[in-house]
């Protein structure tokens, strides 16, 4: 069986620490360097519930996106839910390494993952990384899809592709209007609405979309916007990872057991439908139904 610190240092060749923006905070942070790993879980959320199913799982190692720690902290007592994460991470002898940004900047990375789950094929990314010469990696994807869909079938397939959760896909824009391209980012997007406008797409897809950003961006374009749940545009880059260390594995012939939760950590837990008419069309307070009468959703795990 190989030792931690080999199994981390192939996992930082799959996404080296210094592709990390400056405020990430990546890379190992709990594990002996000289244990030995032979199960390992893939996850987004670095959460008691997810820490709770490697130790049941007998995982040596906890891989996720998020960070568990992004800013500094005076304390690891177990009384706090990241202490306790620690406590539990420690006492069960489990490694925690994290890969944020510098996966998101990887070749390939979590948007190619997102571009593989929604059948689009990627074509650059969305914002190179000018160190490198190839032009493969960097933030987000541009992508062609591979015959035209309208809006409304776009957003469908990202609702049945996509992990369930209580968000959905929320979309803005003409549901009629043809798309040949869409630009797509895991996580947080609106920041690169400037990029998403050079690369002249019809489309883009990602997560976290602001009312002001998305507000603007309809005023000043025709882009059609596909606003999908945080933890659902990065689930599919943790089988993305798992299917990259596998292959390590039997190159290296370390007979690793490599897992993917499927434990949904998207903290929206349901969703309750709009009854209330629009404004327009409302005759009277009256006529709404009451929240009792509301369709309630409750999501599980990926299918």
């Amino acid at each position: 069986m190989p030792r931690l610190s080999e199994v981390t240092t192939a996992l930082e060749a799959l996404w080296p620490p210094a592709l990390a923006e400056g405020w990430d905070a990546v890379g190992t942070v709990a594990g002996d360097p000289d244990a030995e790993v032979s199960r390992v879980l893939f996850a987004v959320d670095p959460v008691q519930e997810i820490v709770d199913e490697a130790v049941k799982l007998g995982a040596d190692l906890l891989v996720t996106l998020h960070p568990l720690y992004l800013r500094g902290t005076t304390t690891v007592a177990a009384s706090t839910f990241k202490g306790r994460v620690v406590h539990t991470l420690i006492k069960n002898d489990i490694a925690l390494h994290v890969a944020h940004t510098n996966a998101d900047k990887a070749d390939p990375g979590v948007s190619d993952a997102l571009a593989g789950a929604l059948g689009v094929r990627v074509v650059r990314p969305l914002v190179p990384d000018p160190t490198d010469p190839a032009g493969r990696r960097g933030l987000g994807r541009v992508c062609e899809l591979e015959h035209p869909l309208t809006l409304r079938e776009l957003a469908g397939r990202a609702a049945d592709r996509l992990p369930a959760t209580a968000q959905g896909i929320r979309v803005a824009g003409d549901l009629d209007a043809t798309v040949r391209t869409i630009a797509v980012s895991g996580g947080s997007g609106d920041s690169l609405f400037d990029d998403v406008r050079a690369a002249g797409v019809d489309a883009f897809l990602t997560a976290d979309l602001r009312h002001h950003p998305v507000s603007e961006a309809r005023e000043t374009t025709p882009l059609a916007l596909l606003d999908a749940a945080h933890w659902a545009t990065e689930w599919p880059w943790c089988e993305l990872a798992a299917a990259q260390l596998d292959e390590i594995s039997d190159r290296e012939g370390w007979g690793l057991r490599v897992h993917v939760s499927k434990t949904v950590t998207d903290p929206w837990t349901a969703h309750a439908a709009s009854a209330r008419p629009s404004p327009a069309t409302t005759p009277s307070a009256s006529a709404t139904r009451t929240p009792s009468d509301s369709s309630v959703s409750t999501f599980g795990a990926p299918n």
